[in-house]
């Protein structure tokens, strides 16, 4: 044998045996598809795709004969995805929960006027602040300015403040939990929010607890989404929490949306349900 083949052979070799160990590693990696970043589970152990998803009740005091009503806070510069999402979610419900009636949807701008969203569509909102009824779901999809100037706009944190503090549940989307977190109403709750602002809302609001590598969060009345296309993780997630998993089955086939989600597609924090239900801990992954 030449020197010059003894040679690529060996090289071949040991370029084998690196990728071998690549290879091994990353299938033992604690980030693998559908588990939950460790860190984010603080003290809960960390679940992999194949623990079954632990649903909690819904709310002691949850009637559904009873209607629950969804604002959807619009601005100009609110993302579709994030306000269609959830949105499109809860419209369906009514077909799915008879005779129950399910969740009513609108959409309430400041002042009622219409909005534009950052990809350019005109919403014509159902109300504006000072005519808006009683709200059961309080939705924060994220905006172009939910980060900036939409957090030095006094009315429309108060009016979230009040409106949130009376609503059974507070969802927000991507960027939205700057939103619920400015005013007040993230407190004592972990959350989450978009992948690439998750350091800047660490820095803003120090005294809350991030969890990272999560569709959403769940702790009580607050719902904290990443956003995105992971928008609808936590609406068919509630309708599930609420009506279970034969409505959100009924609306995720209507969608054309896998639910149950299969494995290793969903990885959430589920940390209690709402009023009057006991709190549990549970990291899950479905």
């Amino acid at each position: 044998m030449s020197k010059t083949r003894f040679l690529l052979l060996t090289v071949a070799a040991l370029a084998g045996l690196f990728v071998a160990v690549l290879v091994a590693a990353c299938r033992e990696s604690p980030l693998a598809a559908g588990e939950v970043d460790a860190a984010s589970v603080s003290s809960a152990a960390r679940f992999s795709s194949t623990t079954p998803w632990q649903r909690l009740p819904p709310p002691a005091d949850f009637a559904p004969d009873q209607v629950l009503r969804a604002g959807f806070l619009v601005v100009d510069g609110v993302y579709n995805s994030e306000l269609m999402a959830p949105y499109d979610v809860f419209h369906h419900t009514p077909f799915h929960t008879a005779p129950g009636p399910g969740i009513e949807v609108f959409t309430v701008s400041p002042d009622g006027t219409p909005v534009t969203t950052f990809e350019g569509l005109r919403i014509d909102p159902h109300y504006g602040f000072a005519d808006a009824p009683a709200i059961d779901i309080l939705v924060v999809p994220s905006a172009e300015h939910s980060m900036d100037t939409d957090l030095d706009n006094l009315a429309l944190i108060a009016w979230v403040r009040d409106s949130g503090a009376r609503a059974r549940f507070l969802v927000s989307l991507c960027d939205g939990a700057f939103v619920l977190a400015k005013a007040g109403l993230l407190d004592g709750h972990a959350v989450t929010t978009f992948p690439g602002d998750q350091d800047r809302f660490a820095a803003a609001f120090p005294h809350l607890d991030v969890r990272r590598g999560v569709s959403f969060v769940h702790d009580h009345k607050t719902l904290t989404s990443a956003g995105g296309a992971k928008s609808y993780d936590v609406a068919m997630y509630l309708v599930d929490h609420l009506y279970g998993e034969p409505a959100a089955r009924g609306v995720g086939g209507g969608l054309l949306l896998d639910w149950p989600p299969k494995n290793g597609a969903m990885a959430a924090i589920v940390l209690g349900s709402g009023a009057g239900s006991p709190a549990t801990a549970e990291a899950t992954t479905r």
